[in-house]
């Protein structure tokens, strides 16, 4: 069974399609990376999911069932936006007004098991307008957490983080997952970031589904490539140009050989031609060159 099935799902303002014929499936304990461009529907995809807006047109399934059906719906977890926190309430007067909203029992206990989890327990007396960003963000999936769902929907929650905030939020993902009942869906643009964690990737454009797979997948569909530096990269990159269909050279003045070739056969050439090589490498483009790829049509 699966958490997520949309199918032909849509929907319009007005005039406008927002999303238009899609059809997603998150599986049972995965990290279903929700991917577009700004403006490509995924925002409306994920308020659909959670019932913040109705859907126009196809259907929702949420583990087999209809995503109105009152006891699925109290299984969703969702972040979208901004936590809805009152700034001058602490971390814990916050989260145990919502422990109060939802009825839940033990709401004491409840709010220390999750705001652990999220690696925000030793913070709870700090006021939540005194937090940082990335701490706002924790408390959000904290809160998101109550209730205890087995689905999270998560609108970019690393946006703005710090490199120790991302290294946060991507252990409490693997912790929400590890016991495989539960299942998040996270939207970000931060790809290299969201790469490290995602078990499984969905990438909209224009209200479509261009391309669902796993991670497996996706490494085996990007292309590998010899990179190498040389004291006369000019001239390197011309000769490698006349032998190879395509030669690019990154930021750093690194030339990247993205034909099937091995570095010995290009070692050979150059040498052959008076150039001598200061580094040579096989590596493999990641998800956002994969997906800037895809974006422009090239291969997949």
């Amino acid at each position: 069974m699966n958490a997520i099935e949309t199918k032909n799902l849509s929907k319009n303002f007005g005039v406008k399609q927002a999303v238009c014929g899609l059809d997603m499936t998150v599986p049972m304990g995965a990290i279903y990376g929700f991917i577009g461009e700004n403006g490509s529907g995924k925002s409306t995809t994920e308020k659909m999911i959670c019932g913040l807006i109705p859907v126009s047109s196809g259907s929702i399934k949420l583990y087999g069932r209809d995503h109105t059906d009152g006891d699925v719906r109290a299984k969703i977890g969702v972040l979208i936006e901004a936590p809805g926190c009152f700034p001058g309430l602490t971390v814990w007067d916050n989260m145990m007004l919502q422990a109060a909203n939802l009825g839940i029992e033990n709401p004491e206990k409840e709010v220390i098991k999750v705001l652990k989890t999220v690696r925000m327990e030793g913070a709870a007396s700090n006021k939540f307008k005194n937090c940082s960003l990335g701490m706002k963000q924790r408390v959000g999936i904290a809160m998101a957490l109550l209730g205890d769902p087995t689905l999270l929907v998560l609108d970019e929650p690393l946006n703005g983080l710090d490199a120790d905030g991302m290294r946060i939020m991507r252990e409490v993902f693997l912790d929400i997952i590890k016991d495989g009942k539960r299942s998040i869906v996270v939207s970000s643009h931060l790809l290299g970031e969201l790469q490290k964690v995602a078990t499984h990737y969905g990438i909209i454009r224009h209200g479509k589904m261009i391309v669902e797979m796993t991670a497996e997948e996706l490494d085996a569909s990007c292309r590998t490539y010899v990179a190498l530096q040389s004291a006369d990269v000019s001239r390197t990159k011309m000769l490698l140009g006349c032998k190879y269909s395509r030669v690019e050279e990154d930021e750093a003045g690194c030339l990247r050989v993205y034909d099937a070739v091995t570095p010995e056969e290009i070692v050979s050439y150059l040498y052959e031609n008076n150039i001598t090589l200061t580094e040579l490498k096989t590596d493999k483009i990641g998800l956002e060159e994969y997906y800037i790829d895809l974006m422009n049509g090239g291969k997949k």
